[in-house]
């Protein structure tokens, strides 16, 4: 039976949507199939075995129940991340399986990190998770190969604050209001900020800086907000495409997960045929340009009265919980969520072995 490692939590910004995202993982799992091995990494980066009830996982619980098995049994629950001895991570997994959302888990740090210890994992590789995970760079990389988006501009953190009223002059000359600024290296809309003048402007800088040395400012659209999901190595394949009804102005962090199922997901979304079959074509086009694996999810915005596509961003690690867009695109193409899970982890068995030769 394959040990299979599940981490979750992290030190990012998300780490509550890991909590939610990990604890639908856990409960899908066929059982018969896997030994769940998991382990938890808290806010400050600590390590921790836990085999306790799942509920605390999502609760956020665990972390004082771990806590309490290592001092109580430190022969037990001791982990060396790398290194040799039967304690290490090496030792007591086959397969991982990060289910991290943002830095430290999405960006290609714990990719390398899996690399270094030879551990087979499942999702993308370090270039195509950092690549991914940098707003700034991924947009760079889509407009050299023409691929469509909206128009923006990058800034860096010690630019925009060194002489904030020079950078707001610059920012207005270039991109009308609103304005959207967001963190290059954040998901699930944390940071990001929507700007109608030039003193939310000033206050959307300063707020984005808190999370990321490098920003995006991206002109506001009258559009659609629209996703797909991608599954594959080198022959990737897109699911269903859906559409998001959010229930503020933007599909913010508060909108995503804590606005008591205010928000909707339509899947399919109501669009004219081609127009979805383009959206997929640009996913798995922008999805392999980022020398992207196992899965991903693709947003675009699609332009009011006009169904102009514009490609956002591929997020590598997507929200997984019951209530998240990608599962159930994925559902909607015939994938119910425990197949969708076991193919991801096929793949980055196969990606494993292709790298190995």
């Amino acid at each position: 039976m394959i040990r299979l490692g599940i981490l979750f939590g992290g030190r990012s910004g998300e780490h509550e949507i890991s909590l939610m995202s990990a604890t639908s993982v856990i409960r899908a799992i066929d059982k018969e199939k896997f030994s769940l091995v998991l382990i938890g990494i808290t806010k400050e980066g600590n390590w921790l075995l836990y085999d306790g009830p799942v509920d605390q996982i999502e609760d956020g619980s665990w972390q004082e129940t771990a806590e309490a098995a290592l001092e109580q049994n430190p022969e037990k629950y001791a982990l060396t991340v790398l290194g040799s001895g039967g304690k290490s991570l090496k030792d007591r997994i086959d397969f991982a399986l990060p289910v991290l959302h943002g830095p430290y888990g999405e960006d290609g740090t714990i990719q390398g990190l899996f690399e270094m210890a030879d551990i087979p994992y499942g999702g993308c590789g370090v270039l195509g998770s950092a690549a991914a995970m940098d707003k700034a760079l991924a947009k760079e990389v889509f407009a050299k190969e023409n691929l469509p988006i909206c128009r923006h501009l990058n800034l860096y953190k010690e630019e925009a604050l060194g002489d904030l009223d020079r950078t707001i002059d610059r920012v207005e000359k270039f991109l009308p209001y609103p304005i959207f600024v967001k963190p290059a290296n954040m998901g699930s809309s944390v940071g990001i900020s929507k700007a109608k003048n030039t003193g939310e402007l000033r206050a959307a800088i300063k707020e984005a800086v808190k999370y990321d040395r490098r920003l995006v400012l991206e002109e506001g659209l009258d559009c659609r907000e629209i996703e797909t999901g991608i599954l594959g190595n080198h022959d990737p394949a897109a699911a269903a495409v859906g559409e998001i009804l959010p229930s503020e102005e933007f599909y913010s962090y508060t909108a995503k997960y804590f606005d008591g199922g205010q928000s909707k997901l339509c899947i399919p979304a109501d669009i004219p045929a081609e127009v979805a079959e383009e959206i997929k074509s640009i996913a798995v086009e922008a999805y392999k340009l980022l020398d992207c694996a196992g899965f991903a999810r693709v947003d675009f915005f699609l332009e009011r009265g006009t169904n102009k596509i514009f490609l956002n961003e591929i997020n590598t690690i997507p929200g997984f919980t019951k209530y998240s867009m990608f599962p159930l695109l994925w559902a909607e193409a015939g994938v119910p969520y425990s197949e969708l899970i076991e193919r991801i982890i096929r793949l980055g068995f196969e990606r494993y072995e292709d790298r190995r030769g």
